[in-house]
């Protein structure tokens, strides 16, 4: 029975970042699959079903805050099934990332898995622009400013570029500086597809965080040639953007701001504000944004912007602020701290190159998941939510890779 419990956990695993190319609905029942089976799992061995991790004690802090702030919900049913209990899922998912992917065979698969899924939405989204329609689900691309902007099987072009910019960090890291020989080429074709893919999303934010996490690379591993070439780049990207791109940008009379966030954005943020100061502590309610709203709108808006009555903040620490309050956005920076410092130490202390180069790697992924975060509600959409949590959890099981008989953390 605990062999067959283990085999489905594995599986599920692996599965689940492959799904989340493709639809929600095979994601979603492999991620109950996973947590069902590792409650069996943990019943059987009376083992606890709280593993060690580098961040328990944030994630117990974080629960409860959450928790807390449903004193102030003007919904508690809605924010205690789409809050409470969305967040102790993704805990789980976490935790059953840290403490049951124990082998670098293992790692690997899942690795291929994120790989598979990724270059399956990036021929998608390229389908789609030249076709008309995606081949997944048979979405329209949108068209934006006079530009056909890619969503593959996603919703919209920018929780595409959420979902890709997240992910495509751990390929292009691996490719450039593990993978060798016919595999480097062939993960380098790969790149170059999720690469293209990106660029068609056309999404601001997704652009840039795959250019930082270029620039992160280029830094850790000191390669100052690909720091001169990525800063030429920047240079000269205003002569060679799209002239839908740089007619945007002479529309907005060239204000970065504006340019990045667009006018209704910039509303809604100003709106996020008057909310965070009347509840700075603990906020309106977890998964009560966007019901409370229309409390808070300024009049007259931004630049005459009319944003509608429910809306997300499209900023994810505006929008964490605004449910949870600052208490919460603070421990969710504890959060990441504690993670970004996880992996410094492993990433140190490792002669592994393989360990290493996943650190890296999906150190970057997380960064660009909190640029991302800047323009976009990223861990309100339950469509891409789960990426975080799921490479948060992988990053963590990387202490589980043994040097002799010393574990990565204690």
């Amino acid at each position: 029975m605990l062999k067959f419990f283990n085999f489905v956990i594995s599986w599920a695993i692996i599965l689940i970042p492959f799904t989340m190319a493709i639809s929600p609905a095979p994601m979603n029942v492999f991620m109950g699959m996973l947590i069902v089976f590792f409650l069996l799992k943990k019943v059987l061995t009376k083992e606890s079903i709280f593993p060690k991790t580098p961040i328990n004690l944030q994630l117990l802090f974080f629960f409860l805050i959450t928790c807390i702030s449903l004193f102030n919900s003007i919904d508690l049913k809605d924010s205690m099934r789409g809050g409470v209990l969305r967040l102790l899922q993704y805990i789980f998912i976490y935790l059953i990332l840290a403490s049951e992917v124990k082998e670098k065979s293992q790692m690997k698969k899942i690795i291929y898995a994120i790989t598979l899924g990724a270059f399956l939405a990036s021929l998608d989204a390229i389908w789609q622009v030249f076709s008309g329609h995606d081949f997944i689900r048979g979405y329209e691309p949108i068209l934006n400013i006079g530009l056909v902007r890619a969503t593959a099987s996603f919703k919209d072009s920018n929780t595409f570029g959420i979902y890709l910019s997240a992910i495509a960090p751990l390929v292009f890291g691996m490719t450039l500086y593990y993978f060798k020989g016919k595999k480097k080429l062939f993960f380098g074709l790969i790149s170059l597809v999720i690469l293209v893919a990106i660029l068609l999303t056309y999404s601001r934010p997704t652009i840039l965080a795959i250019y930082i996490v270029f620039f992160f690379f280029a830094w850790v591993k000191k390669q100052k040639l690909f720091l001169y070439s990525l800063i030429i780049l920047v240079l000269i990207s205003p002569f060679i953007a799209p002239k839908a791109v740089k007619n945007w940008a002479k529309e907005v009379n060239y204000n970065p701001l504006r340019f990045m966030c667009n006018d209704d954005r910039i509303a809604v943020y100003r709106n996020s504000l008057y909310m965070i100061k009347a509840h700075p502590l603990i906020g309106v309610g977890t998964n009560a944004f966007m019901n409370s709203y229309k409390k808070y709108k300024e009049f007259p808006e931004y630049r005459n912007v009319v944003t509608l009555d429910e809306m997300k903040a499209h900023n994810f620490y505006l929008h964490l602020a605004g449910e949870i309050g600052l208490i919460g956005l603070a421990i969710f920076f504890w959060l990441i701290s504690g993670l970004f410092s996880f992996a410094k130490k492993i990433y140190r202390s490792t002669d592994e190159h393989f360990l290493q180069i996943a650190v890296l790697s999906l150190v970057a992924c997380l960064i660009a998941f909190l640029i991302n975060g800047l323009t976009e509600s990223s861990l309100s959409y339950s469509r891409v939510a789960l990426i975080f949590w799921y490479l948060a959890g992988f990053l963590s099981s990387l202490g589980n890779i043994q040097d002799g008989d010393k574990k990565r953390f204690s």
